[in-house]
């Protein structure tokens, strides 16, 4: 009891409350109403206890059973039943007092459970205040430094404008000079241009009278050079006519002669009729050698045809001019017609 009693005083609380006198309280009410109980119990209305007459059976003689009294029994029995009373008795107090320290254990950890909640209570209260205050903290220093930056930014936008304004006012003085600079060079310009007008106009009408002179002697000379060109042409035009009328004898010359060469070596076939012309196209080689032959027109006989060919590819050498632009004119390719009558 000392011990709750300490605890008790420890607690701060009211005698009345502490959980020793609940549980004095508490036993003895549980034994009033024991002994209550007890009291409207009566014994008379118990029904006597039956009694069993037993006997061992043993190898031995058996013994006479003792006579028993009939008060000497009604005493027993009531000595049972009030040793029975008694152990009930014990048994509820042991009981009450155990729930009366069960009860008392219940409220001394309901206690310490409240103690607790109130430490933690207060332990978390002195933490939200101490959060409150590091929030305030924390809110103190961001407004501070917000104000700082603002201070900053200030600061900043001032020596932005102080030098935003500087350079408007170097710009504005780059453009005054720009412009004055361009007014001198476009007076300048002009200046420059006036004189290379004029010069230009001066050498304009140096040029046209130089080219006037140049004209004058170049119509003079072009008729000098026309009156020449016609003689030339007039002399090369001859000389072309006589050149034209010798190429064209020594053609003939020699376009006879291999008239004369192909009509000994071509025997028609006995087929041939007068009406029958084979039109052949011949290419020499400046050697005078054959370079090839082809079938211009058909006689339309084959037979005739192909005795025309082979007088053709039967010389080994044609006559032709040694001149090499007659041969080339006349003779590096011709045709030539096959008849019975004639060859041309």
């Amino acid at each position: 009891m000392r011990d709750h009693e300490r605890e008790v005083t420890t607690t701060g609380m009211a005698p009345w409350k502490s959980p020793v006198a609940l549980s004095v309280t508490l036993h003895a009410l549980i034994l009033g109403i024991a002994l209550a109980g007890w009291s409207w119990t009566s014994t008379d209305h118990e029904p006597p206890p039956r009694s069993i007459s037993a006997r061992l059976i043993t190898q031995q003689e058996p013994e006479p059973s003792p006579v028993v009294e009939p008060d000497d029994q009604q005493k027993r029995d009531e000595e049972r039943r009030a040793e029975e009373q008694r152990r009930r008795e014990e048994a509820e107090r042991q009981r009450q007092e155990e729930e009366a320290r069960r009860i008392a254990e219940q409220e001394r950890q309901k206690e310490q459970k409240r103690l607790q909640q109130q430490k933690e209570q207060e332990r978390q209260e002195a933490e939200a205040k101490e959060r409150a205050a590091q929030k305030a903290r924390e809110e103190a220093a961001r407004k501070k430094a917000e104000a700082e930056a603002k201070e900053r930014a200030r600061q900043k936008a001032e020596e932005e404008k102080r030098r935003q304004e500087e350079a408007r006012r170097k710009a504005e003085e780059e453009k005054r000079r720009q412009e004055e600079q361009r007014k001198r060079e476009e007076a300048e310009r002009k200046r420059q241009e006036e004189l290379a007008r004029q010069e230009a106009e001066r050498k304009r009408l140096e040029a046209e009278r130089k080219l006037r002179e140049q004209q004058l002697e170049a119509q003079a000379e072009a008729a000098q050079r026309a009156r020449e060109e016609e003689a030339r042409r007039q002399q090369e035009a001859a000389a072309a006519k006589a050149r034209e009328a010798q190429m064209l004898s020594e053609s003939e010359k020699y376009q006879a002669l291999i008239r004369e060469r192909l009509s000994q070596a071509w025997y028609p076939p006995s087929s041939a009729t007068e009406d029958m012309t084979a039109r052949l196209q011949i290419t020499l080689l400046p050697t005078g050698e054959l370079a090839g032959v082809r079938l211009v027109s058909s006689s339309g006989n084959t037979a005739f045809d192909n005795s025309a060919l082979g007088a053709v590819r039967s010389l080994s050498r044609y006559p032709i001019p040694n001149d090499r632009d007659t041969f080339e004119r006349y003779f590096r390719q011709f045709t030539i017609e096959f008849n019975p009558r004639r060859l041309r």
